[in-house]
């Protein structure tokens, strides 16, 4: 139930954010975040967004995934969440391209400090940070034993979810309302997910009981 709602609420976030954006009613605050982010440029933190913005990158997000997948299996033995892991992991860069092609927003064309192509919104690394991090959160949070690895393992991912999408404003090739939506974005397809896994796994339990 708990997933259903954070679904809901990050679907009728997302909603807003396209709305605001659609009547370019979110501009000055764009403007804002933005001069204020890159306020900070030096080389020392340009060379610190190149990595988080790196760690956000399909290739590095592949390998996490890879690395994810073995430990699911192999250490975990939880191979039923190996699905839902893949099924998030496959269906958030499909609903990025369908979403950047159904909004078709041109990146921001002011102080880029490395050049990409394509279509801006949502941010297609705002939504691979939050669903990977989100979902193997979500997994290793059961198997940790102590709260403070679990307090570790969230601020870890927070960390990183952020960071990946504060590096993409930073180094001007999103708009912070690009970052935003694609947390809202991937937030919904993520909860969806869980919620789905959640109610077959229920009903698995409930039926192998019957059956006992």
């Amino acid at each position: 139930m708990i997933a259903f709602l954070i679904s809901l609420f990050s679907l009728i976030g997302f909603c807003v954010m396209a709305i605001l954006i659609s009547g370019e009613k979110i501009v000055q605050f764009d403007q804002n975040v933005i001069s204020f982010i890159q306020g900070f440029e030096s080389s020392v933190v340009t060379s610190i967004m190149k990595i988080f913005t790196f760690v956000g990158s399909l290739p590095v997000v592949l390998v996490i995934s890879l690395i994810a997948l073995i430990l699911l299996d192999k250490v975990l033995k939880h191979r039923i969440e190996l699905l839902l892991f893949i099924v998030v992991m496959i269906g958030t860069p499909l609903l990025n391209q369908v979403l950047k092609f159904v909004f078709q927003r041109a990146r921001p064309d002011f102080h880029r400090l490395i050049e990409v192509e394509g279509f801006s919104f949502p941010s297609g690394h705002a939504m691979s940070a939050f669903a990977v991090y989100g979902i193997l959160s979500f997994l290793l949070w059961r198997h940790i034993p102590t709260r403070l690895g679990r307090v570790t393992l969230i601020m870890f991912s927070s960390l990183f979810i952020l960071m990946i999408g504060v590096s993409r404003v930073y180094l001007g090739v999103h708009y912070p309302s690009d970052i935003i939506g694609g947390y809202f974005a991937s937030s919904c397809w993520l909860a969806i997910a869980i919620w789905i896994f959640q109610r077959l796994k229920s009903k698995a339990i409930k039926k192998k009981t019957r059956g006992e």
